[in-house]
């Protein structure tokens, strides 16, 4: 039984007879995505893990894409009446959008086990454990032999729009060149699967010898990494043309470490 954003008025904090619970089937997997609370912030999903696992995409409260402007989300692409729902209650709305989307991506939205969402963003719970990660929405049901403990907590990013689902790396920079410079390190996966924007790994003092480490959520499932491009820019011109590499780029995919 998939929960998808639950309600909280009426439901948050009574008996389970009243509300969805582990009781109700031999597997309850629920989405969060409005789990703000109701006063001051008008969350309409019920927030407290209520299922055998509970996933939190974006940490369950606010969704990227939903603080468009009133105007950009009305008129939507999917049309004025989409747009006017998505505008009166997007974060809600995005369970069920994140649901049909990864009936398409059966390998996409993996839930990582974790305390809490900065923890989570801090790069605390990468990889997936041994036991791997389940994959929030229809696929979910795959992971329900392996739960060990009664509630487990899951976290996870998704895009701003459709398609939504996307894949977590972590990328390890060490630097090689002769002086320290300020600016940024980019850097863009190449791979089977597809190949990804670049993201930002850091900005700011770059120090040769230093290493810097960043968790992308990646747009594409890149597969096997056969390339990777790093790019730096001081973003002011500088007489002395400072020279800077990459002395060693590690790449961790968060599914299997």
């Amino acid at each position: 039984l998939s929960g998808l954003d639950p309600a909280q008025p009426y439901f948050q904090g009574t008996p389970t007879e009243v509300r969805l619970d582990t009781s109700d089937a031999d597997f309850v997997d629920v989405i969060h995505t409005d789990s703000a609370p109701t006063i001051p912030n008008l969350g309409f999903g019920i927030r407290p893990a209520i299922g055998h696992i509970d996933f939190y995409p974006n940490g369950g409260e606010q969704m990227p894409g939903c603080g468009k402007n009133p105007v950009s989300q009305i008129v939507d692409l999917d049309g004025i009446w989409e747009g006017t729902r998505d505008f009166v209650a997007c974060n809600h709305l995005r369970s069920y959008k994140y649901y049909s989307d990864s009936i398409i991506y059966p390998d996409g939205f993996l839930g990582y086990p974790c305390a809490s969402y900065d923890l989570f963003q801090a790069g605390n719970c990468f990889p997936c454990p041994e036991e791997g990660c389940p994959n929030m929405g229809h696929y979910a049901d795959k992971f329900k032999d392996k739960i060990t403990k009664n509630i487990l907590k899951l976290y996870l990013n998704t895009g701003e729009a459709r398609d939504f689902p996307l894949w977590r790396y972590k990328v390890t920079v060490t630097l090689s060149g002769k002086s320290k410079v300020r600016g940024y390190v980019n850097v863009a996966l190449y791979g089977s699967g597809g190949n990804t924007k670049q993201y930002q790994i850091t900005k700011g003092s770059l120090k040769p010898d230093n290493t810097y480490i960043a968790y992308i959520d990646a747009e594409v499932n890149v597969g096997k990494v056969t390339k990777v491009k790093f790019l730096w820019n001081n973003n002011w011109i500088n007489p002395t043309f400072p020279k800077l590499g990459a002395a060693t780029i590690t790449v961790e995919v968060g599914q299997n470490g």
